[in-house]
């Protein structure tokens, strides 16, 4: 009985690695990126590479083991839901005022250290920001923020 149950189990871990999720890479530019609009200084977009854009861009790097199910599922759902909070690459689609309140989010995150988050952290040890580069990204959100407040069509401007 044991011998069956484990084989069951083996063919269905074998079966589930031909069902695979559509990975998140878009090619090309991406023309509602947040850098079409506000200017992203090399050190914030190094940043925001390493600790937000697998999960918060149109282009995830796939690490070898989301070759493996149901880690690539699970991996999909991180980044479907990261992507549905917060893209970067769809930014300047976003209401002013939806732009400004996930900077305002973006800042919060990194003052209470709840992003990246520790399972990504675990396995990409250099997305785990230093106080330091947190300041950084603070420092940028705020000064992009100003910007996006200082839009004559920003107190029209509908929250979604």
């Amino acid at each position: 009985m044991i011998k069956k149950i484990l084989l069951a189990l083996g063919v269905v871990i074998i079966v589930i690695q031909f069902i695979r999720p559509e990975k998140n890479i878009a090619a090309g530019a991406q023309p509602n990126a947040i850098s079409t609009k506000y200017t992203v200084p090399d050190t914030v977009n190094q940043l925001l590479s390493v600790a937000c854009k697998d999960c918060h861009s149109n282009n995830t790097v796939y690490p070898w083991y989301s070759n493996i199910q149901p880690v690539a599922w699970w991996l999909n759902d991180h980044v479907k839901e990261g992507k549905r909070k917060f893209n970067l690459d769809e930014f300047t689609t976003y209401t002013l005022k939806r732009q400004d309140h996930k900077l305002e989010e973006l800042i919060e995150s990194q003052e209470d250290h709840w992003m990246p988050l520790d399972s990504y952290t675990w396995v990409h040890r250099d997305a785990a920001l230093t106080d330091a580069q947190r300041k950084v990204l603070i420092d940028w959100a705020n000064v992009t923020r100003k910007q996006i407040q200082s839009n004559p069509d920003f107190a029209t401007s509908p929250k979604k």
